[in-house]
């Protein structure tokens, strides 16, 4: 069913201004949003027994390609999903999520089987029927749930919930002793295929916790659940309260390691920037040493400096002959003060002058 043509140019003008989801335009191919009349976006989806129908109208089902080009408010396309959403997780909220947008306006029925189904065509579960119902009441994309929902869907169970298409993965699923329970829902064209969420099922969250039973157990235990809660024998308790002891000393163990090779780390980084800044020192104290000692260093300079001014000092210049320094009488012999005498001499010394006549001279002497 197309949109109006004042409402389509209208959608188009708006939609020049202001571009939709990550830039998108009209020209993009993108259909026109219409409401969702949903629920499950405000409150916990209602159960189907606690919505009311109104069968004075009646039902005929939509084609695909209505369905696509969007149907009017007051006539959504009714897409129905059913599984059995033990331990729900993100693999069936994207499941729900693409039954949701498979047409423009789509309200959803999401079938629970109940739990004496599931285990006598499944197997047992995790939760229990009113705990998946819940979880799938509470998932934003679900309009409305049916609880104990068939494990094969009759001509009948579609037209008293007024079902258009079944959404589910295509993979055929035997059960009930056929190849495919959807096979029938196929041929009449009203199966509307989903893709399954590769990595994760319940199977596999199932197959993980047994797998780390162990692991599970010790948490549990730790978190106040008794052994008899959690169907564990008194040897497996003991044996699960002595395993955590030892991870607990390992892991005290693995603390003590890693600040001993933190302060290591320390350390040698320290030792590091010590010897940087020693090398840098002795390259300056090097240069220093070498330009005072060098071949070329000042103390060379000073040393040539310091030995001219001793030759100077040593051997000076004589004077002319002209200066009356030539004259000067001899300067008088040194007296020991308060004595006639000489100075006494050594033995040598006294042989070696016994020849030499030694004058004291005085200035009373010379008076």
């Amino acid at each position: 069913m197309e949109l109006p043509t004042s409402s389509r140019l209208n959608s188009r003008k708006r939609r020049k201004d202001e571009s939709g989801p990550n830039g998108a335009t009209e020209l993009d191919g993108i259909p026109p949003k219409m409401s969702r009349r949903s629920l499950g976006l405000k409150e916990p989806a209602p159960f189907s027994d606690e919505v009311e129908i109104d069968y004075s109208k009646p039902y005929i089902r939509v084609t695909y390609e209505e369905a696509m080009q969007g149907t009017p408010l007051d006539r959504p396309v009714r897409v129905y999903a059913d599984g059995i959403f033990d331990l729900f997780h993100s693999g069936h909220a994207r499941a729900l999520m693409q039954a949701k947008n498979l047409f423009p306006n789509t309200y959803l029925i999401v079938g629970v089987c109940s739990d004496e189904l599931t285990h006598n065509f499944k197997g047992f579960t995790v939760m229990n029927e009113n705990e998946r119902y819940d979880a799938v009441q509470h998932c934003r994309y679900v309009d409305e749930v049916v609880r104990n929902a068939p494990w094969t869907l009759t001509p009948e169970f579609l037209a008293e919930h007024r079902i258009d298409f079944v959404a589910h993965d295509d993979i055929p699923y035997s059960s009930a002793g056929s190849d495919d329970v959807y096979k029938h829902i196929k041929e009449a064209g009203m199966f509307a295929p989903t893709q399954r969420t590769e990595g994760i099922s319940t199977s596999d969250i199932i197959t993980r916790i047994v797998r780390d039973y162990d692991v599970y157990a010790r948490r549990n235990l730790q978190r106040g659940y008794t052994a008899k809660e959690l169907n564990v024998s008194f040897i497996n308790e003991k044996k699960y309260h002595l395993q955590e002891r030892v991870d607990k000393v390992k892991k005290r163990v693995k603390d003590v390691e890693e600040k001993s090779k933190e302060f290591v780390q320390k350390v040698e980084e320290k030792s590091i920037d010590l010897i940087q800044k020693w090398e840098e020192k002795s390259r300056e104290f090097i240069g220093n040493f070498l330009e005072m000692f060098g071949p070329e260093g000042a103390l060379k300079h000073m040393l040539k400096e310091g030995k001219g001014r001793m030759l100077q000092a040593i051997s000076p210049k004589q004077s002319p002959s002209s200066s009356p320094a030539h004259d000067r009488s001899p300067s008088p012999s040194f007296r020991w003060p308060f004595s006639t005498k000489t100075p006494p001499s050594s033995p040598a010394s006294r042989s070696r002058n016994e020849s030499a006549v030694t004058y004291d001279i005085s200035e009373d002497e010379e008076d």
